[in-house]
């Protein structure tokens, strides 16, 4: 029997896991400083929370995992994406009440879709999303947006854009899905069978269509701008003005649909213009959505905005564009056993170490002095401390500073102590370093 991983699936190993963690920390400091607060919800959901009428997305159509529970009739499903379960939520608790709107969150966690496993696309992903719930306002779109491409530029990204368009109210929205469906009327029997599908469920996804863009059709299709009402026109200038005032580099995309139904208004999507990122450029997406806190029994008219990034798709981006988040700081000290009676005494200084906030190993298999030597150079330790029964008997320890090439004999009272000075000493002359570098 072979034991192995289930298709579309990883782990992230220990030696990739510290560049997870060091996104993970910048997503978070990002949203702290933007007064987002962290919101986890369950893994799966029941199945209606996802499943809405009349949606046209791929995503409820074919790749969630659902499952019936055992003599019940309870189907609930995995979340293929993290907006509906945190306004659900949202509804649930009544945070609608607060006075303090809007309610902003985020989420971060796997999220599981059945679809056909590719570069940048798992079947089991993590994403990282805001929603800003509540208020229906140009400026908390470009809040969200802000804070998007504040945290793609803060890791290191520079070869990104911003695109933009506007869905409209529901008013604007209807006239132009009916102008769209006049205007495919003609075409309709040419297109794939999804396009089929969309044509009656919501004839605004067959502008995103991934198998009949290039069709002559496509190209001369109407345009939502044709058909905005004047209240959608302001909503939106005021968003891309907003966005000029503050620099932030767009391009208005009038083939930008997104692909979940209950988008109105203002929709986005950061795109990675590195050529290694191949099909998948899109790093980040989002946009506002009217009908969805009202769908869970919130009040009507109340609206609300968010994006999401998977995250191993922006550690793809990172990579392509040669940023490297992975730092090994290495060992602060390595603790060597000398000789096998003062192993106790060794561990209870590496111990002491540990709870003076030092980051410390020690061997734990007996190799042989030189054996411990490769382990300190591998792990890069600053110190190697040599412990055997000589430094048991008098209660000190040897410590061999490595970049100074000196070692000393102290007890073991002093240690902590001296290391704080030894230490704190190198990364000044790091630090000192660094700036002679920076006026040359």
């Amino acid at each position: 029997m072979s034991y192995q991983i289930p298709r579309g699936t990883q782990d992230i190993l220990p030696a990739s896991s510290s560049k997870w963690q060091a996104l993970e920390q910048t997503l978070r400091h990002f949203c702290y400083l933007y007064g987002f607060n962290e919101i986890r919800t369950p893994f799966f959901e029941h199945t209606n929370v996802f499943k809405r009428d009349n949606d046209s997305s791929d995503m409820v159509n074919k790749e969630m995992y659902t499952f019936q529970l055992a003599n019940s009739s309870t189907s609930l499903t995995l979340r293929p994406e993290g907006t509906a379960g945190v306004v659900r939520s949202f509804v649930e608790n009544k945070m609608y009440a607060d006075p303090d709107l809007p309610i902003k969150m985020y989420y971060m966690g796997p999220m599981a879709r059945h679809e056909r496993p590719q570069k940048g696309r798992l079947r089991l992903f993590n994403q990282f999303g805001v929603e800003s719930l509540g208020v229906k306002d140009p400026y908390a779109d470009v809040e969200v947006i802000v804070l998007a491409y504040s945290i793609l530029k803060a890791l290191g990204l520079n070869d990104i854009k911003v695109l933009l368009n506007t869905l409209g109210d529901d008013e604007s929205r209807a006239a132009y899905r009916n102008a769209l469906r006049e205007y495919f009327a003609p075409y309709v029997g040419d297109l794939c069978a999804d396009c089929k599908r969309r044509y009656e469920q919501n004839p605004l996804r067959l502008l995103d269509c991934k198998i009949d863009h290039d069709k002559e059709c496509m190209k001369d299709a109407p345009r939502m701008a044709d058909y905005l009402n004047e209240e959608s026109r302001r909503y939106f200038d005021t968003v891309c003005q907003a966005l000029e005032q503050l620099d932030i580099p767009y391009e208005i995309d009038s083939k930008l649909v997104r692909g979940l139904d209950y988008y109105t208004h203002t929709v986005f999507e950061i795109v990675s213009l590195n050529k290694e990122m191949g099909a998948q450029s899109t790093v980040l997406a989002g946009g506002r959505y009217d009908g969805l806190i009202p769908y869970f029994g919130g009040p009507e008219g109340m609206s609300g905005i968010g994006w999401a990034l998977g995250m191993e798709r922006l550690l793809i981006a990172l990579e392509a564009e040669g940023i490297n988040l992975e730092e090994d700081n290495g060992l602060d000290a390595y603790v060597m056993v000398l000789d096998k009676e003062a192993r106790g005494y060794a561990f209870e200084v590496l111990t002491e170490l540990r709870a003076y906030g030092y980051r410390s190993e020690m061997d734990l298999i007996g190799r042989s002095f030189k054996g411990q030597f490769k382990t300190v150079d591998r792990k890069h330790a600053k110190t190697a401390f040599l412990i055997g029964s000589k430094e048991m008997e008098e209660q000190s320890v040897t410590i061999k500073l490595l970049e100074k090439r000196e070692q000393v004999n102290i007890p073991v009272a002093d240690m902590v102590a001296f290391l704080d000075r030894q230490l704190v000493e190198e990364e000044e002359e790091h630090h000192h370093h660094h700036h002679e570098h920076e006026e040359e």
